[in-house]
């Protein structure tokens, strides 16, 4: 039987979420969280005094890739796709999840997935929660046998939108996001995946991302959240 990559499905998207990384975001958007995962918390009020956001004000239909925002590949990095310098959360998100979902053991080490995927990250230590993103990939021994099948992996992303429960929090509190400037955004695409001999096939993903996105300052990945309401 073939050697799938199990933890880059995504199908249960939520589960690495450490209790770390969540309190952290829960701690500086208590009003989006509250109403997209019913957790009680208290802001942590670190006396950032951000302005309120601009380039990264949520757009209910999405925000096609433009050029600017198709990820390239990294050559230090292996073929791990380079993060796009956007300031918009669903374009950036978009290519998150391409990026999440693709892979390709042929020219790329497990070391090297690992670094291409943290370019990815948010360098504010305070939001980052790298256990989310990191526990995505197998590990080395198992990719080493992936290697073995040259399996990869291609992504397609059919679409990317704020969660209606993210939408409705922001509604009753636009000023909750203004700490950590974090969106959550749920994105919908394709994965095909191909070995050797010529195996391969295509499934459905979905993964809901928290994507930092600060005025005048192009977007990071913080982490992969937790499965909330469409």
């Amino acid at each position: 039987m073939r050697t799938r990559f199990p933890n880059l499905s995504l199908s249960s998207y939520g589960a690495g979420w450490s209790a770390k990384g969540r309190t952290a975001i829960v701690a500086c958007v208590v009003a989006v969280l509250l109403a997209i995962a019913g957790i009680v918390a208290l802001l942590t009020g670190d006396g950032s005094g951000h302005q309120a956001p601009d380039t990264a004000t949520p757009d209910r239909a999405g925000s096609p890739s433009s050029p600017e925002a198709t990820p390239k590949p990294s050559s230090g990095s292996g073929s791990v796709l380079k993060p796009p310098q956007v300031s918009e959360p669903v374009t950036y998100a978009k290519a998150a999840a391409r990026m999440l979902w693709s892979y390709d053991t042929r020219d790329t080490s497990h070391s090297q997935q690992l670094a291409g995927m943290r370019a990815w990250m948010t360098t504010e230590a305070k939001y980052a929660d790298w256990a989310s993103v990191s526990g995505q990939v197998p590990d080395p021994v198992l990719w080493s046998r992936m290697a073995d099948q040259d399996q990869h992996a291609t992504a397609s992303v059919t679409e990317g939108h704020y969660p209606s429960a993210f939408e409705q929090a922001l509604t009753d509190d636009p000023t909750a996001i203004t700490e950590a400037y974090i969106y959550v955004v749920t994105v919908n695409g394709k994965q095909h995946i191909s070995w050797n001999k010529h195996g391969g096939g295509t499934e459905s993903r979905a993964v809901t991302l928290a994507v930092q996105c600060r005025p005048g300052h192009h977007c990071s990945l913080a982490a992969i959240a937790p499965q909330i309401t469409q």
